[in-house]
């Protein structure tokens, strides 16, 4: 029985979107050779619908009371927000512009009746727009053309909202098994295109939500040939035949973050990037955006961001040395690191680790650990939690990522400066206990402080403070409240120097002058003699000023 395009019919078309690209995604793993061949497509489709589908039934638990449902206008919303916050690698981020384009049409569409045959056919085409609108250069015979085909297909289709979404989904599978003759890439391989193929997944099941006909239909992802096995379904990998992987020598990182920002930064980011790397995927839209680019300077991607606005959740991936493989090749050992802001990302970045970024109040679940330590290919990988709050979800982690085989040594870093100590020493060349005994040992001969600005009046164990006051906390407890940045950062600096110490780290936080680093480099050297200070920017959602004494 057909049902109507409503808040029920996306919330039904999630659930089986999601088990569809559950059932596909080893699968579509296991073609993807373009634009990288990392074998992660279908990984990084199905974790970005999860995510859509968690904003949805989020939308549908705060709507209220029983029996009720949100209007489609916020359900599709929610889908495309979720979609859009949650986006894994230049699959997902496509897909999460797709949404997008669907979302802005259909927030306005009639439930039902030929009105609402109409509004999904213009939503299709919206959608295949916005994503081409988005790829910095479009390929033909990818997931833009099977988005084309859909909305072409949709627009001939005759009858109610679900032909139409039927149609839709015919005429993506028709153009998925022509792309191999499209790009050469493919062809080489004896595949379709990885993207394509999740797209195909996600119409069928619309089709399905709204035709009430569950047809569970396997996508085909060989070309011109039968439906694989799911046993089956490896594929010869490019370069395998005697041809030439075209992105061999590629750029070495792929780089993606959320952004906060106004449209015309982000045409000035988008040109920035465009110049440093390729695959360039801008998406998203009201001072929100998500960021996808491959290039061989991961810190200068996070610089552009930054100087565009305030990026975070950032995620960088190094696609392993040498030319691109269908596998990565694993790196003897790597290093993830969670850190407070995009510049502490980028130098974590730059030193070779794979940072996780968070903002204040939003800890990263054990999940998240185990995908980055999954994206360093490392055998073995040194995770620094650097938060005393994130110790049973950096082990929680670290046990997950053992089980799946890769030797993991959780280094007890409580701050953000005892990381960077520990890293500083890092080396991969020697053995792995050694490498966890000297970063070990770097983290704790590190104490750390943070200056911070009371947001309300509150007992310390230095006494009551009022909103405003600076707080100086060593090792974790408050041992000074000041007036103001600059006075109480000497103080706390002249308490931690008092036990001695050979090296002072000062973290600078985004709205922090370079005056006071200034300063606080010429109080070091004026009365701690023999003492060196080395400064970097935290960026956005760092603390005001971190410091480390070594």
């Amino acid at each position: 029985m057909p049902y109507p395009l409503d808040a029920a019919a996306v919330r039904t078309w999630c659930g089986l979107a999601l088990e569809a690209l559950g059932r596909e995604r080893e699968r579509i793993d296991a073609i993807n050779v373009y634009p990288v061949a990392d074998g992660d497509t279908g990984t990084n489709l199905y974790l970005t619908l999860e995510s859509a589908a968690r904003a949805v039934e989020a939308a549908f638990d705060g709507h209220g009371s029983a029996g009720t449902q949100p209007d489609l206008a916020a359900a599709v919303g929610a889908m495309a927000h979720g979609a859009l916050i949650g986006a894994r690698g230049n699959s997902g981020t496509i897909l999460a512009q797709l949404l997008r384009g669907m979302a802005q049409v259909l927030a306005t569409a009639p439930t039902g009746g030929g009105g609402a045959a109409d509004a999904l056919r213009r939503a299709l085409r919206r959608a295949a727009t916005a994503a081409y609108e988005a790829v910095a250069h479009p390929v033909e015979g990818t997931v833009l053309t099977v988005a084309t085909a859909a909305a072409d297909a949709a627009e001939q289709a005759a009858g109610e909202v679900a032909e139409v979404a039927r149609a839709a989904h015919r005429g993506a599978a028709e153009a998925l098994r022509a792309t191999p003759g499209q790009l050469a890439v493919l062809g080489r391989a004896g595949v379709v295109d990885a993207g394509g193929c999740g797209l195909v997944a996600l119409l069928g099941a619309l089709a399905d939500a709204l035709s009430g006909e569950v047809t569970a239909e396997p996508v085909a992802v060989r070309a011109g040939g039968p439906v694989p096995e799911a046993a089956g379904c490896a594929v010869t990998a490019p370069g395998a035949d005697g041809c030439a992987d075209p992105h061999a020598g590629g750029p070495a990182f792929e780089v993606i973050y959320l952004l906060e920002a106004g449209d015309a930064d982000v045409a000035r980011l988008r040109d920035r990037l465009d110049r440093l790397g390729d695959s360039l995927v801008v998406v998203g839209g009201d001072g929100l955006w998500n960021v996808h680019v491959h290039v061989d300077d991961a810190g200068a991607a996070v610089e552009a961001g930054i100087e565009a606005g305030r990026p975070y959740r950032i995620r960088i991936t190094h696609f392993g040395a040498g030319p691109r493989a269908k596998e990565p090749a694993l790196a003897p050992r790597a290093v993830v690191a969670v850190v407070p802001g995009a510049g502490l990302a980028a130098l974590c970045a730059d030193a070779g680790a794979t940072p996780v970024t968070v903002r204040p109040g939003e800890p990263p679940a054990s999940g998240e650990l185990v995908q980055a330590i999954r994206q360093a290919h490392a055998r073995e990988v040194m995770l620094l939690p650097n938060d005393p709050e994130l110790r049973h979800t950096a082990a929680a982690a670290a046990e997950q990522a053992r089980a799946e085989g890769v030797r993991v040594a959780l280094i007890p870093t409580r701050s953000a400066v005892q990381g960077l100590a520990a890293l500083a020493v890092h080396e991969p060349g020697r053995s792995f206990d050694e490498d966890m005994v000297a970063m070990t040992a770097a983290a704790g001969a590190t104490r750390y402080a943070e200056l911070v600005v009371a947001e309300h009046q509150s007992w310390t164990m230095a006494g009551v403070c009022q909103a405003g006051d600076v707080l100086g906390l060593i090792d974790g407890d408050v041992v000074v409240i000041g007036p103001d940045l600059a006075r109480t950062a000497t103080t706390v600096l002249d308490r931690m120097l008092s036990a001695g110490g050979e090296l002072v780290t000062l973290v600078l936080g985004a709205d922090v002058p370079d005056s006071l680093a200034e300063g606080l480099e010429r109080h070091v050297r004026e009365r701690h003699l023999a003492v060196d200070t080395v400064v970097y920017e935290g960026g956005a959602h760092a603390a005001p000023l971190l410091i480390g004494v070594e």
